[in-house]
């Protein structure tokens, strides 16, 4: 799988999570010889199972609309911790309470913590037109 399809796919993962008020919100690059068993971790809580419930169910709808399909899902019933994954990048959705507890960031404290825009492909860099300086004038006069 290409960098960009999966930094697309994590992002529409991330983008579910943020649409049902997903609290927390993480991402962890994973390093290579860290023994880690996927790139990348996405990681956010709920305040309540229903919540919890509502972001994992969200996250599965949005990825499916972009035809991935988890390999396994956890945890679900119990909403304390749900474990979403789709080997090249797994997302946890977590009660508060289990995300104090479990401290992912903490046994992973290796990992690169990223922000959402950083997946985000960079635009290319498009050419400057010359500004025409009478039309500046006129503008400002007009006002």
């Amino acid at each position: 799988m290409s960098k960009s399809t999966l930094k697309s796919q994590i992002t529409t993962a991330i983008q579910a999570c943020l649409s049902k008020k997903a609290e927390q919100l993480t991402i962890l690059a994973m390093e290579k010889g860290s023994g880690a068993f996927t790139d990348y971790f996405v990681l956010c809580n709920g305040t309540n199972p229903r919540q919890v419930q509502a972001i994992a169910d969200e996250v599965e709808l949005q990825l499916k609309q972009a035809g991935m399909r988890p390999t396994q899902v956890e945890g679900y019933r119990q909403a304390e911790w749900i474990l979403i994954d789709y080997v090249d990048f797994v997302v946890h959705v977590f009660s508060e309470r289990a995300r104090k507890f479990y401290d992912l960031e903490r046994l992973w404290k290796s990992a690169k913590h990223l922000e959402p825009s950083e997946l985000q492909a960079k635009p290319k860099k498009a050419k400057k037109k010359a500004a025409n300086p009478a039309r500046r004038k006129t503008a400002k006069k007009k006002r």
